[in-house]
């Protein structure tokens, strides 16, 4: 799988933490390569090139294809990934509150769902999305992205304390107190609440759980032979039945069955993401 990343254009840089760009092209011969893709951090525009993804929600049975272009909000819960044949793909990883700036809505709306970015931003994302199919090249693709961001960006709802305050905590990956980002934030703690659940969609403590779950799956997911216990470690969880509990409830199932998930599967989709 060839993967390219792009530090965004300084006037994106306060929203946009990195343009990712992805193409994995699949053995005709071999399965359906089904991936497993459990919460992040991190509110995302994905793009879809060539080949688009099929997505089945946890606790269903069917795969939905997705639109060429989607809106990923604030996720609790983990989807598993059919990438079909010729995957090639931009991910916009938006800093925490970025979504909210963008789009001007209330993110707890957004939990758990995926829309079609042509329905929010209209035949401009219809225009946008042929352009990246005629584009030749990673650069090309990116500056297409770019340009339609930099639009955007003369919008945006105005950047909070609160926003720099998330910002700090993904930078110490979840190892902050609450009360210490409701103070970078100048908000008292009922204050910080509110404004977390509007802006990212979550209450703080719990997304600084997914901050910190995300660290550990992704560790595994670039480590396959990384023990659990190393994984709990390096991630500053109390013991390993913390981990456990977090993997079972944003991951669906304990960390021995993802890791039998993984090794079915010869694509990984977190293990090169950058929060």
């Amino acid at each position: 799988m060839q993967t390219r990343f792009y530090i965004p254009h300084p006037l994106l840089q306060e929203f946009v933490q990195c343009i990712m760009l992805v193409h994995a092209e699949i053995d005709p011969e071999v399965p359906a390569v089904l991936c497993p893709y459990p919460p992040t951090p991190q509110n995302s525009l994905f793009f879809y090139i060539n080949d688009r993804i099929k997505v089945q929600q946890e606790g269903t049975d069917t795969f939905i294809l997705q639109p060429r272009s989607v809106i990923v909000g604030p996720q609790l819960n983990r989807v598993t990934i059919d990438i079909n044949r010729d995957h090639k793909a931009v991910r916009v990883g938006l800093h925490p509150g970025g979504l909210h700036r963008l789009l001007g809505l209330s993110m707890a709306e957004m939990i758990d769902g995926s829309y079609d970015a042509e329905d929010v931003f209209g035949n401009e994302m219809n225009e946008l999305n042929e352009k990246m199919q005629e584009a030749n090249s990673f650069d090309a693709i990116k500056d297409v992205v770019e340009l339609f961001l930099l639009k955007k960006a003369k919008s945006l709802k105005d950047i909070l304390p609160f926003d720099k305050a998330m910002l700090e905590l993904l930078r110490v990956e979840g190892n902050v107190s609450i009360e210490k980002l409701a103070s970078m934030a100048c908000l008292s703690l009922r204050q910080f609440e509110r404004v977390s659940k509007e802006r990212i969609g979550l209450p703080p403590k719990l997304f600084s759980r997914i901050v910190r779950f995300s660290k550990a799956y992704r560790l595994k997911e670039q480590m396959p032979g990384i023990s659990w216990t190393k994984i709990a470690y390096e991630c500053n969880y109390f013991d390993q039945m913390h981990l456990i509990r977090d993997f079972k409830q944003f991951a669906g199932v304990a960390p021995g069955v993802i890791e039998k998930e993984l090794g079915d599967t010869p694509v990984r989709l977190q293990a090169s993401l950058r929060l």
